[in-house]
């Protein structure tokens, strides 16, 4: 184990009571204050001005030593700086009155990062923000072992996107790479591990991370805007050439099948040019009527 490991705070649990007895005890306390003070005025007795004091000072210790937790809430117990448990038992709470108690939240919370712009795996500058689920699970390293553990998540996360987009291309990657356009699920798997290795120190689990935002930077989205729409088109062309030779095959063998007309090979190159400029043009063809012979 190293030495950070070694000294980091683990969460146990605190010595602490139930506030409804002691609640009880407090109203019993203020019940025989009340007393003393009436028998004081009415026989202004070095004895009962002694009482007032001790019932005054016990109230007030009971009343300070009472505090309450929400469902999902704990409080961490320190006594003179020193850490001596937490409290996650919900409802009306009573410990020792020189107790220091400090409250945390154990809820989910959800962190919509900034947007970011980094540069992708192949350099081009993307504009990139994240989504991350995370709750406090150890209140003593939350508390203890980083400074201000809420602002130590939000700087993690953007660290974290930060390598995560380093490590992917945009799109197009080489040799079948994945992308971040492509594999948002494997991107934000990946993002929430590598942001759970750096936030466990905070005592901390990440739930869920999801990419919430990704384009190219403003000053280069045009131009791959135009490279994009240039894919498109050459695959439609790849895909509409790909069919034409299909069909042209398709034509000549049921002409030779059928035995209906006999072409030389110039002839069948002809035909299949013309074919090819009908099925693969822009434009509908314009029908010309042949009423010579088959070479004029």
């Amino acid at each position: 184990m190293t030495a950070a490991a070694l000294n980091r705070t683990q969460e146990r649990k605190a010595n602490t009571s139930g506030g409804g007895l002691m609640l009880l005890a407090t109203l019993i306390v203020l019940g025989l204050l009340v007393w003393s003070l009436i028998a004081l005025i009415r026989e202004e007795s070095a004895f009962h001005g002694i009482g007032v004091v001790v019932w005054s000072i016990l109230f007030t210790a009971q009343l300070i030593g009472f505090y309450s937790l929400q469902p999902n809430e704990a409080a961490a117990i320190t006594l003179f700086g020193n850490y001596k448990g937490t409290d996650r038992t919900p409802g009306l709470r009573w410990m020792l009155p020189w107790y220091t108690r400090k409250k945390i939240s154990l809820r989910v919370r959800n962190v919509t990062g900034e947007k970011l712009k980094v540069n992708d795996k192949r350099g081009n500058p993307i504009e990139i923000a994240a989504v991350v689920v995370w709750r406090v699970t150890d209140t003593g390293q939350a508390l203890f072992d980083v400074d201000e553990y809420q602002t130590f998540v939000d700087i993690q996360i953007e660290t974290a996107v930060r390598e995560i987009a380093s490590h992917f291309s945009y799109d197009h990657a080489e040799h079948d790479e994945p992308t971040l356009r492509g594999d948002a699920d494997q991107v934000s798997a990946l993002l929430r591990e590598k942001l759970q290795d750096r936030v466990a120190v905070a005592g901390v689990v990440v739930d869920e991370t999801k990419l919430s935002h990704l384009a190219y930077a403003p000053e280069i989205a045009s131009a791959m805007l135009r490279r994009q729409q240039a894919e498109a088109v050459l695959a439609a062309r790849r895909y509409i050439v790909q069919g034409a030779v299909e069909m042209v095959q398709h034509a000549l063998e049921q002409l030779s099948e059928r035995d209906i007309v006999q072409l030389d090979d110039e002839r069948r190159a002809a035909m299949v040019s013309n074919l090819l400029v009908v099925l693969c043009g822009d434009r509908d063809a314009q029908p010309v009527v042949n009423t010579g012979s088959l070479y004029q």
